[in-house]
């Protein structure tokens, strides 16, 4: 509880958030110009967000009790509108002044006035007397964050426990033979899941198809390890990181960000290019990549879809083709994946956005990385031309300032090779710690996709 008339610090704002994005969204309406009717006094705060919809939203703090209302149709608690309004608060941009209306009639009903005495009344002599009836006793308060913060403190002590299980690992080595059963990985994937960290969790398990996978095995699976490790430290420590990279980190983590709040957000406005498509199986989920880049801004967005067996995967976008549309963005440090929005227009085929150079796509690659160390794919754009490496090492994309490694058995490469007929080509590719799975060839009148496909019975047929 807060002492009545007591001023808060920004700081007490920010750890009401239910998530990492939810500063994120409420910072661009923290502005009074989205604000009327706005005011407090040494209980409430109060006042009426102008956004998208067509009625502004109605929201009041009680600041002393701190609980929230807003006529919004959010489930977090607080909402975007809340936190905005409370960081208004706490700046000293909302006037003093008088509760009416809605804000007056929610806070008399957080008040429990206390009851008068019941008149003692003796019945008449021949009256039947009633049996007693109990009272039933009150509902205890609810504390909207008392959700939030169980959910924190499993988090924690999950994280917690996955660096004391990569300690161990550490300690007695890669040659420990229980890592070679999968039990052994799924059961920690397990206490993750429990823990709410099911990002980890999925990590978890695609790391036990590594153990005694090929002769490199060892590396992959310490750098994998070094990667949970990463995680797990960041996680603990997300308050004390910048809100875009605590917004990436929770998202890595597994914190689900509703699609309302994403669409509440500003639109990123563009004809978007849809440079390739990519299909994968993780853990008994179909997901479908759509990479778009936009013709005036160059910058990448990622659509995502996802269809277990007997369901559909997205295949409203042509690659090579154009839409004019609105995408939202999730909150995060690179801010990739996006909500498709209103589409204004579409056209079949197009010219790709500037391409870059091998050396070019390293450095694009290089500082994603110094930004979000544990992605595990980076759209790139750039023409080059399929080789085959010297002492049969495999496939390499290469031009004069350099070669970059292809997937081993990459789908589509004999299409590529044909495609190329050994001189360079425009290409969508995507960055793995694996090497560069080919996406599509831009060819001058048409596009070809390369990318690898989903079972039959996971993709939609046209109709």
């Amino acid at each position: 509880m807060n002492d009545t008339g007591q001023q808060w610090q920004v700081e007490q704002v920010l750890a009401l958030a239910p998530r990492p994005s939810s500063v994120a969204a409420a910072q661009p309406l923290a502005v009074p110009s989205r604000w009327a009717a706005s005011g407090c006094d040494d209980r409430a705060v109060w006042g009426r967000c102008i956004g998208t919809s067509a009625e502004p939203y109605d929201t009041v703090v009680d600041h002393v009790e701190v609980a929230f209302r807003c006529t919004c149709p959010s489930r977090a608690h607080p909402c975007k509108h809340a936190m905005a309004l409370l960081l208004l608060w706490v700046r000293g941009q909302v006037p003093h002044g008088e509760p009416s209306g809605f804000i007056t009639s929610w806070l008399a009903r957080r008040v429990t006035p206390s009851a008068a005495p019941e008149p003692i009344v003796e019945p008449a002599p021949d009256a039947e007397r009633p049996t007693a009836v109990p009272e039933p006793l009150p509902a205890p308060p609810i504390d909207p964050t008392s959700s939030r913060d169980d959910r924190v403190a499993r988090m924690r002590a999950g994280l917690a426990d996955l660096d004391r299980w990569i300690d161990d690992r550490i300690r007695t080595g890669l040659a420990d033979p229980s890592l070679s059963r999968y039990a052994t990985w799924d059961d920690l994937a397990a206490r993750l899941v429990d823990a709410q960290v099911g990002g980890l969790a999925n990590r978890v398990r695609r790391l036990a198809g590594l153990v005694g996978n090929g002769a490199h095995w060892h590396g992959q699976v310490l750098a994998e390890l070094g990667q949970l490790h990463l995680l797990a430290t960041a996680g603990r420590h997300l308050p004390d990181l910048p809100p875009h990279v605590a917004d990436s980190v929770a998202v890595a983590l597994g914190w689900q960000v509703r699609q309302a709040d994403v669409l509440a957000g500003v639109p990123d406005t563009d004809h978007w290019v849809v440079m390739g498509r990519s299909d994968t199986r993780e853990d008994r989920i179909e997901v479908r990549r759509f990479w778009l880049r936009g013709a005036a801004t160059e910058r990448w967005a990622m659509l995502l879809s996802f269809a277990a067996y007997g369901q559909s995967l997205d295949d409203s976008l042509v690659v090579g083709g154009t839409v004019h549309a609105d995408l939202f963005r999730y909150p995060g440090a690179l801010g990739l994946r996006a909500l498709l929005g209103p589409v204004h227009e579409r056209s079949v085929a197009t010219t790709p956005p500037r391409l870059g150079t091998v050396r070019q796509a390293c450095d694009a690659v290089g500082a994603a990385l110094a930004i979000e160390p544990w992605i595990e794919r980076y759209p790139l754009a750039l023409v080059a031309a399929p080789t085959l490496a010297a002492g049969a090492r495999g496939w390499v994309l290469t031009d004069a300032t350099g070669s970059l490694p292809l997937v081993p058995d990459a789908a589509g490469l004999g299409t590529l090779i044909a495609c190329s007929g050994g001189a360079p080509l425009a290409l969508a590719c995507e960055w793995t710690p694996a090497g560069l799975v080919p996406l599509t060839a831009h060819l001058p009148d048409r596009a070809i996709d390369l990318g690898p496909v989903a079972e039959a019975s996971f993709v939609r047929q046209a109709s």
